[in-house]
């Protein structure tokens, strides 16, 4: 798993919907991660995310796929 080998200075994850997961939020949150992965539109009790952090991955995206051409 990619999440296993964070750096310790690590102190916030951004993930799309599609590492929305008690596991992995746990994993994170041992750690001391804030994880920021807005809920799966089906799952009932939605955690908060910072919306605005989130906003900041598609930079991210962007850049990989620019990279990519």
């Amino acid at each position: 798993m990619l999440l296993a080998d964070l750096p310790d200075e690590t102190e916030e994850v951004i993930g799309d919907r599609g590492y929305d997961s008690n596991q992995i939020r746990l994993s994170l949150a041992e750690r001391n991660i804030t994880a920021c992965i807005p809920p799966r539109k089906n799952q009932k009790s939605k955690p908060p995310y910072n919306w605005h952090l989130y906003k900041k991955r598609n930079l991210i995206e962007n850049m990989f796929a620019k990279l990519k051409d």
